[in-house]
């Protein structure tokens, strides 16, 4: 087997981890779940977090293949669009975005087509796809729960699991948000664990408890599987659906929800224009 390399880069603002995935310096690289800096306060973007991976990609003469989204994130903008502009590579997400982009599209008035196949993403994997990123094979598997649309990407012996689950310390992602599903994402869960208990299991996010001060990009599914504060190998269903639908009654929105959203089901593509040259985000009121 092909060792395969992952640089992380963590986000403070969104505690977000980007992971550059690579076969060898100088060879083929997919970059998972890139972030574009957003300033709510006044509305401006800019890309210091893109600029480091870029950095990463350029100082190892890595060619990019596969820009990956394993979810329509809503905790910070994408970062898709502007990496394959300066880096290329293919901007791909599971299939089932599409009905999350049926729901989102209705809240923030989007038009359809700024949401098809070959303009919002560039490839949709199928559940069980397989891919190259040079001499390492991925495959995409559907975990939905979070959302609809969820996908863990295996690339060898590391699994990117996006927003199901998180360091064993912290648990399992939320589940109310349109399309979740606690039962859906304990099944989803149960498929993860059925992998090698080696495997490497790299966080999407991590929110270190009081108990830890140190962000966490990388754990292993024998620790998830005995040490998950929410959902071990012993965990019934019943008992999981019943913490998880506690937890997430006490849960606030996601402070960039409105703006990530909208943005992350055109692909990471920001809104067109008006015709005055100004790009706008919109907030649909009372309705969230």
């Amino acid at each position: 087997m092909n060792q395969v390399h992952v640089h992380s880069l963590f986000h403070e603002p969104t505690s977000t981890f980007t992971h550059i995935v690579y076969d060898h310096p100088q060879g083929k690289a997919a970059v998972i779940d890139p972030v574009l800096d957003y300033e709510a306060n006044s509305g401006r973007t800019h890309t210091q977090q893109l600029e480091l991976t870029i950095s990463f990609l350029r100082e190892q003469q890595l060619e990019l293949v596969w820009i990956l989204e394993t979810h329509a994130h809503a905790d910070h903008l994408s970062g898709a669009q502007i990496l394959k502009q300066k880096q290329g590579g293919t901007v791909a997400i599971g299939e089932h975005i599409s009905t999350v982009q049926s729901y989102f599209g209705k809240v923030f008035d989007i038009p359809t087509e700024e949401m098809e196949k070959g303009i919002s993403f560039d490839h949709l994997f199928a559940d069980g796809e397989t891919f190259d990123i040079g001499l390492l094979q991925g495959q995409a598997l559907h975990v939905p729960g979070h959302t609809p649309a969820d996908i863990a990407y295996l690339i060898g012996d590391a699994l990117f699991v996006g927003d199901t689950l998180f360091m064993p310390d912290v648990g399992t992602a939320r589940c109310d948000f349109p399309g979740g599903d606690a039962a859906t994402l304990y099944r989803s869960i149960q498929r993860l664990y059925s992998l090698p208990d080696s495997t490497r299991v790299f966080m999407c996010h991590d929110y270190p408890p009081a108990s830890r001060q140190q962000v966490q990009a990388v754990t292993t599914l024998t620790e998830e599987k005995q040490h998950n504060i929410h959902l071990r190998a012993e965990t019934s269903e019943a008992d999981f659906i019943a913490r998880r639908q506690a937890r997430d009654a006490q849960l606030a929105v996601p402070n960039l929800l409105l703006p990530s959203i909208q943005v992350n089901v055109r692909g990471g593509h920001l809104p067109k224009a008006k015709a005055n040259g100004t790009a706008y985000l919109q907030i649909p009121l009372n309705l969230i």
